[in-house]
């Protein structure tokens, strides 16, 4: 998983609308935009029979929105859908798709990312907390979890616990200007050494 940028409130050049999560998909997500197909294959609607060797008849309409309530049902289509979502900025609604796609596919990364972001920009800063640790608990050394869970809470006043996940994420991508002004925000102006 790449480095995820959120918005700092500095205005620099990496920055995001957000505190923590784009309400956009990251650029060069191939999945941007996509819509899973209807089901091909044998016996799927509209497919052709590999019996029979034609072309099955085109599917009806009612066929039609069978198809797409499968797809929608499924954690990438509700993935897709709370993404969307979010590029509106109706984070709350997409909290609720992701959470269902989460039980679908539990541990699925880019699911719970997505979750996480969805509840912090909702809001829910107690959830989004917990979701950015399921995220490290999958994948420990990811700058971007560290630094969306220490944003999350900071947010909820656990400025120490905040502070060691913004160091982390600043350890593990010491190139990113993003978390290294997050960081500074959440230490504030140093008084000056005394020598």
């Amino acid at each position: 998983m790449s480095e995820r940028t959120p918005a700092p409130d500095d205005g620099t050049d990496d920055a995001r609308p957000d505190d923590v999560g784009p309400d956009d998909d990251r650029p060069g997500d191939e999945r941007s935009g996509e819509q899973n197909p209807a089901p091909t294959g044998a016996g799927a609607p509209g497919s052709p029979d590999e019996e029979g060797g034609g072309e099955a008849a085109p599917m009806t309409d009612e066929q039609r929105a069978v198809a797409e309530l499968l797809e929608r049902e499924t954690a990438y289509g509700l993935l897709q859908r709370g993404q969307a979502l979010m590029r509106r900025r109706h984070y709350a609604q997409a909290a609720v798709l992701l959470e269902r796609a989460a039980r679908l596919e539990p541990r699925r990364g880019s699911i719970i990312e997505a979750l996480g972001r969805a509840c912090y920009n909702s809001g829910q800063h107690e959830r989004a907390a917990e979701v950015f640790g399921e995220l490290l608990e999958i994948d420990p050394s990811l700058p971007y979890a560290h630094f969306a869970l220490g944003q999350s809470l900071k947010r909820l006043g656990r400025t120490d616990e905040a502070r060691t996940h913004l160091r982390l994420a600043v350890a593990l991508a010491p190139d990113s200007r993003l978390y290294r002004n997050a960081l500074a925000r959440l230490e504030g102006p140093q008084p000056p050494t005394v020598l």
